[in-house]
């Protein structure tokens, strides 16, 4: 906008300075031209009187010498002859013979334009009852003078103006645009997640207004998820008292690998909640800030869900495990998505099904992979659509989001495919760079985006 606005008053201010500088600067060459003409017509009418009192050659000379002009042997007089004069010629003439005997013979004066100026002919009746012509010659320097200093002096007039109003137009345009680049701004850094930024109501009325509905828009976000985390932790708190009574129920099972694994299920259901409940009352960090070893953690999940698998018979592998990868996931969080994917393959396949986990380190990214021998997903459109489960088989939704939502706060991606045993495969690209930021309902450049969940 800054640059539109200097270049438009550019063009309107040369525009200007043309429509009127060019017709300025012929008329100061007309004006510079009717000077000199009239300067020797002044120089002609200074020897009239003499030509009125006498025709001698003597006194015509020293009446011509003491003009300017004749001074210069710019005047040239001729008296035509009669039957008792012969004819009178004083100085040398610029113009034809012709035109002086037409002037002469007409008595009508004449500006001829002759070699090198003008010749002025203005004819003068004698006592002889003829018409003498006086001539007076004036050079091209004189119609000129002062023409190209009155040109230089517009021009400049001329150039002033235009930078004078690129100067101004590019301070208003600066008044103007600064406004936008704020709000620009503030917008960039609440959707990173700074939701103490404000804009100032400053500039022309449309920004004003447009700074007045991202302020309201920032409030009602900020109250929005004030809300949501406070429902969270209500919902969670909701959850302690059926958590204590499964608990004290739990102690009542006695002995044996059953019991321990019931009752070491219900203390990490409790931990959780209690985790929901403090992340829901406090600020959250960004996932970015914190980051884990995702090797430890998958050791750790999988040590968690192979005694299931052993109890259902299913054949467990891991993979690139064994040595230390760190990802800018906060351990809670990477956690929760690994449970979210290996409960659906417990949920949606048959017992007896074997599933993987793999992890890739990459040069940009670590590559989390869980596979199963299952049946696979039938429609992985539908099952990465927020809010839409399979139905049929009981699920609520929630376990690909959990997982999306991980993968994105990386500035990765998350999609669903077939695997190498034969059924579904959950790829979660970790990016080990600054997160990127992702808008809403966009794909990654080069990975699709996976949205919803199982």
């Amino acid at each position: 906008m800054r640059w539109s606005l200097v270049r438009v008053s550019l063009a309107v201010t040369a525009m200007v300075v043309i429509a009127f500088a060019v017709p300025l600067g012929l008329v100061v060459k007309e004006l510079a031209r009717d000077r000199a003409l009239t300067n020797a017509e002044r120089q002609a009418a200074a020897i009239a009187p003499a030509l009125a009192i006498t025709t001698d050659r003597g006194q015509l000379e020293r009446a011509v010498a003491t003009t300017q002009a004749g001074a210069m042997q710019r005047i040239a007089l001729r008296i035509p002859p009669t039957r008792d004069t012969a004819e009178v010629r004083i100085g040398q003439p610029h113009a034809a013979r012709a035109a002086l005997d037409g002037a002469s013979a007409h008595g009508e004066a004449a500006t001829l334009r002759v070699a090198g100026g003008y010749a002025l002919l203005r004819p003068t009746a004698v006592g002889s009852g003829t018409i003498a012509v006086v001539e007076v010659f004036v050079p091209d320097g004189d119609v000129t003078r002062g023409v190209a200093t009155a040109w230089l002096v517009l021009a400049a007039v001329g150039l002033a103006l235009i930078v004078g109003s690129v100067a101004v137009a590019d301070r208003l345009g600066s008044r103007m645009v600064r406004p936008a680049v704020q709000l620009a701004g503030a917008a960039h850094r609440l959707g990173k997640g700074d939701l103490a930024v404000r804009v100032p109501e400053a500039g022309p009325d449309e920004l004003r207004s447009a700074a007045a509905a991202f302020n309201a828009m920032a409030d009602q976000v900020v109250h929005l998820l004030a809300a949501e985390r406070e429902l969270a932790a209500d919902l969670s708190h909701r959850l302690r008292t059926p958590l204590t009574v499964l608990r004290l129920n739990t102690a009542s099972l006695g002995e044996g690998p059953a019991a321990d694994q019931t009752r070491a299920a219900v203390a990490q259901l409790e931990r959780e909640v209690d985790q929901i409940i403090t992340a829901a009352r406090e600020q959250r960090v960004p996932a970015s800030a914190a980051g884990c070893d995702a090797a430890e953690v998958i050791r750790e999940r999988m040590a968690f869900w192979s005694a299931l698998a052993e109890d259902e018979a299913r054949e467990v592998r891991t993979a690139g495990a064994d040595r230390p990868v760190r990802v800018p996931v906060a351990r809670g969080e990477l956690a929760a998505a690994l449970d979210a994917m290996l409960g659906n393959v417990f949920r949606h396949t048959p017992e007896g099904t074997a599933f993987a986990v793999d992890v890739h380190r990459a040069d940009d990214a670590v590559i989390v992979l869980v596979s199963d021998a299952g049946p696979g997903v039938a429609d992985p459109a539908a099952a990465v659509r927020r809010g839409h489960g399979d139905g049929g088989q009981g699920s609520t939704g929630l376990g690909l989001d959990i997982v999306r939502r991980v993968a994105e706060s990386t500035g990765g991606d998350m999609r669903i495919g077939r695997s190498v045993l034969g059924g579904a495969e959950i790829r979660v690209w970790l990016a080990l760079g600054a997160p990127a930021a992702v808008a809403p309902g966009h794909k990654r450049r080069g990975r699709p985006a996976a949205r919803g969940h199982l």
